[in-house]
């Protein structure tokens, strides 16, 4: 396995960050991985790619594909969490409300402003949009979505009131703040006294081989693109309506996972982009996403287990939705995810078979 820092500017990397597209970034990515095939003689071998949020995977796998280096190896799967695959305005605007409308309890609105968000979702076209073209199979091309709801902001702000430790990455967050040996999950930076992030620990530096004296963390402040602009998504280019259903077809597994308690890229947001996709000859899933996602109990018992959440396959792609999980999927979930990677390297047939992991964690 190996964990690649990218684009420069992230974790441990060193440079002055210079890119301005995904396309950019796949290019360097590209660079590197033909000098690492070749120091380590991997040439041939057959290799997945994975990553959390964003686009870059879609835009890597499409330059790997592009390439056609059989030096470079065979791109035999990909997966990607809650990544980025519509614009804003879809991927948070739209839902915001339905979102909301899930988890009311969890926000804890009075009924006031609980009825002005309703009326807001309906007079901007969110709710009607959502009925017509969330459907199995859909009901043909989406027209351009309403872009006049203001809603995901608005829900998100007043989410503190009731909630001072709301956070959007996992809307089921409550007070006190917790904190993590790696500085997340959550919204803020929120280090105990005495604590220390692991990765910047001088003796784990070390280890490693990392830059001695840096500061990691897990998403950085620090801008990746040159005016802090990314012109692929600035030209509305979203993996979904370019490269993605090329990958699809051309690859053993592509897997989709999103987290439910997800508030910063929302479930049916990328449902709904998959349903405005077509692959291998048709427009999205064609039956609805009711597969039962299992988790088989670890023999700790230290993660979730059991049926945690949906899943649907069709032509080559599967999304999968966790239970109970934010927006990043591993750390939220570690057996659900360690199961999204026994089913994308081959050793499950489906993610809803009830076969025990293929090998049990060390105690």
């Amino acid at each position: 396995m190996v964990w690649v820092d990218q684009p420069v500017g992230t974790g441990f990397s060193v440079g002055k960050a210079n890119v301005t597209s995904q396309t950019d970034v796949a290019e360097q990515f590209l660079g590197f991985f033909r000098n690492f095939v070749e120091l380590f003689g991997l040439q041939g071998r057959r290799y997945t790619i994975t990553d959390v949020s964003g686009m870059f995977v879609p835009y890597i796998a499409n330059a790997l594909l592009d390439a056609n280096d059989t030096n470079l190896g065979n791109l035999d799967g990909i997966m990607i969490y809650d990544p980025t695959l519509v614009s804003d305005t879809i991927e948070r605007e739209l839902f915001a409300y339905q979102t909301y409308e899930t988890w009311s309890k969890l926000f804890s609105f009075n009924d006031t402003f609980a009825e002005s968000i309703s009326h807001q979702a309906q007079s901007c076209g969110a709710t009607g949009f959502i009925q017509k073209y969330l459907t199995f199979p859909p009901p043909g091309p989406m027209p351009a979505a309403p872009d006049d709801c203001d809603l995901y902001m608005t829900i998100g702000n007043n989410a503190f009131i009731p909630n001072p430790c709301w956070d959007p990455y996992h809307l089921a967050t409550t007070c006190p703040n917790l904190w993590d040996v790696l500085g997340a999950p959550g919204a803020y930076d929120y280090l105990p006294a005495g604590a220390q992030i692991y990765f910047n620990r001088p003796e784990v530096q070390k280890a490693i081989n990392a830059p001695l004296n840096a500061t990691w963390a897990e998403c950085t402040s620090e801008p990746v693109f040159i005016n802090d602009t990314d012109q692929t998504a600035a030209a509305g280019l979203w993996s979904s309506k370019t490269v993605l259903p090329r990958i699809i077809e051309n690859v053993n597994r592509a897997i989709i996972g999103q987290g439910e308690m997800d508030y910063t890229i929302l479930p049916n947001a990328t449902v709904l982009a998959i349903q405005n996709m077509t692959w291998n000859g048709l427009q999205g899933f064609q039956h609805p996403i009711d597969g039962k996602f299992y988790v088989p109990p670890d023999a700790n018992m230290s993660a979730g287990s059991g049926i945690m959440g949906r899943t649907r396959t069709e032509r080559g792609l599967t999304f999968v939705e966790v239970a109970l999980c934010g927006h990043m999927v591993p750390q939220y979930q570690p057996s659900a995810a360690f199961r999204h990677l026994e089913f994308l390297l081959g050793r499950v047939e489906s993610l809803e078979s009830q076969e025990p992991f293929t090998i049990e964690p060390m105690s």
